[in-house]
């Protein structure tokens, strides 16, 4: 057929098309697909590719493509970005996108930084840190080398780790080079805390000791506890130490004198947990700058003024059930505004400021789950899944703090060995690797 008589047959088929129903029309387009050999339905195949699959990232306005990329979840996102180049830079370049999933990862945003590369790397970033979590492969540990029983009490400070063991003995490590600084005699530790100058511990044999680093000589002991005394806490500025003890009582003492200045009592089990610390927020019971007193047990947690006032009440009386079937376990921690503390359910937040509980971190194996730390620089709680005791391993003692880089804490914790043989100990540290 002519050019001409083929352009005028078709313009005549065309019109004829236009004026048939739906119907018609799909009837009309089988019975030209059925006669159709290979070359046609290729061409076919083709036009209907490009006519069906628009890319909308190309035509749509940016701010509309931006709004629909919000509904997509991170995988998806990344998923996408696979496809050509164009959609990887359009998807790149959204910075609320990528804001939006380091926010629903508990990311703390920082608006003033609008580059959306940068909040996709911190995506990428924490999800391959996740990864080497979930795998056991984030931390590069080392082992510090120098008692002879059990190590059960561990502080970290500035760069610096103490270990208080049942050999008798303290020492104080530094964490960067693993060298032991100061090595000093003492009772069995089961709680320390230091500074520059000075070592407090709390004993098993139900009293607190003073020591100093440089000569190793006890400066003070605190004699009035009749149970093991699990945690200590201290403030120079106010000459005050303050213990928890398994006789069920708090004690306030003359951190100079050694002189017991108030016995709290209200507990009915064990306080394995004491913080004394200046309150950063205002409610009923305290303004900002107050000192509190916050002690744990089994299954509550209390808020003592710092006083010495004899019978002197407790300001408030936290739990996390009524009728004690939740067991709270030693792992409060206070920064002045919230109170965090693992239980048998998970991590307990409350607002210090209200007393109410702001949120529960549950885990899918919560009577394994120890609450290392909390308040890093994106305000997550850290906590840790241990093995239970018994096991082959068995973390008994764990302390969380930031170092240098700040994007690197360290985890130190005693590994109990073996399961009917004596125990051998050493306190080991786990670095967060910087291989990413």
């Amino acid at each position: 057929m002519e050019k001409a008589v083929f352009e005028g047959w078709l313009e005549s088929v065309s019109a004829s098309f236009l004026s048939l129903s739906d119907q018609q029309r799909n009837q009309s387009l089988d019975q030209l697909i059925s006669l159709s050999n290979a070359v046609q339905l290729r061409h076919l195949s083709n036009g209907l590719e490009a006519l069906l699959k628009r890319d909308f990232l190309r035509l749509l306005p940016l701010e509309l493509t931006f709004y629909l990329l919000r509904w997509l979840d991170p995988q998806t996102l990344l998923t996408c970005c696979l496809v050509c180049k164009q959609w990887n830079k359009v998807i790149s370049a959204c910075t609320e996108v990528w804001q939006g999933v380091c926010r629903d990862l508990g990311w703390r945003i920082d608006d003033s930084i609008q580059d959306a590369s940068h909040w996709k790397g911190v995506y990428l970033k924490a999800k391959l840190r996740m990864m080497q979590l979930k795998n056991q492969e984030a931390f590069e540990t080392s082992s510090l080398i120098g008692h002879s029983a059990r190590v059960y009490a561990l502080y970290y400070k500035d760069g610096l780790l103490c270990t208080g063991s049942d050999d008798l003995s303290a020492k104080l490590w530094d964490v960067r080079t693993g060298q032991c600084i100061y090595a000093i005699q003492t009772h069995t530790c089961a709680t320390v805390k230091f500074d520059e100058q000075k070592l407090v511990t709390g004993s098993f044999d139900n009293t607190i000791a003073c020591w100093e680093w440089s000569t190793g000589a006890k400066i003070q002991q605190f004699r009035g506890h009749t149970g093991a005394v699990f945690s200590v806490d201290y403030n120079d500025d106010l000459d005050t130490l303050v213990s928890g003890s398994a006789d069920f009582s708090v004690k306030v003492w003359a951190l100079s004198a050694g002189a017991c200045l108030n016995t709290l009592t209200g507990h009915t089990e064990w306080v394995t947990k004491v913080i004394l610390q200046k309150s950063e927020v205002e409610s009923v019971v305290h303004c900002p700058g107050d000192y509190i007193l916050l002690s744990a047990d089994k299954f509550e947690i209390k808020v003592w003024p710092i006083g010495r006032e004899i019978n002197c009440k407790c300001l408030k009386t936290l739990s996390v059930s009524e009728d004690r079937s939740v067991c709270l376990q030693p792992r409060l921690q206070f920064d002045g505004r919230y109170i965090v503390c693992s239980s048998d359910l998970g991590v307990y937040q409350w607002d210090f400021a209200s007393f109410d509980i702001l949120r529960v971190i549950k885990t899918q194996d919560p009577a394994n789950l120890s609450l290392l730390s909390f308040g890093s620089p994106n305000e997550a709680p850290a906590s840790c899944q241990e093995s239970p005791p018994g096991s082959m391993g068995w973390m008994g003692e764990m302390t969380l703090a930031s170092c240098s880089p700040p994007a690197c804490p360290i985890i130190a914790f005693t590994w109990f060995c073996g399961r009917k043989t004596p125990l051998q100990v050493k306190p080991t540290m786990a670095r967060l690797s910087t291989a990413m």
